[in-house]
């Protein structure tokens, strides 16, 4: 089974999108931008939501930064799933390598959608 990553500092967030994924994907989970690099290391995840605001030293467009910049990871698709929904921000993600950009309150089925497009 492939894996998602989800990463997000709330849990409830977490909580709602693996069970979106739980029948088709193996899911792991991080809540700051330190265990989504390990994780994504590890297991390198068929794609990877996250979040943008996290505790800790690294947040989720460093995250972005650090997978889209090595050669060993900068295709696995990533959404921004994010509270930030300005223009600017959604711009700043693409431009860094976002594949898509979801704002929360978000749809669980269009995030999913999103996912099974890219098995395709």
């Amino acid at each position: 089974m492939r894996y998602i990553l989800v990463v997000d500092d709330n849990s409830d967030i977490r909580r709602l999108l693996s069970v979106t994924f739980v029948n088709r994907y193996e899911i792991i989970e991080a809540d700051n931008g330190k265990a989504a690099l390990y994780a994504i290391r590890k297991f390198h995840p068929a794609a990877v939501l996250l979040d943008v605001m996290m505790p800790g030293e690294i947040d989720g467009m460093q995250v972005l930064d650090a997978i889209k910049s090595d050669p060993k990871t900068r295709d696995i698709p990533v959404a921004m799933v994010t509270s930030r929904g300005q223009q600017v921000d959604q711009d700043d993600a693409k431009r860094r390598g976002a594949d898509a950009y979801f704002v929360k309150p978000f749809s669980p089925q269009k995030v999913g959608s999103w996912i099974q497009g890219l098995a395709h």
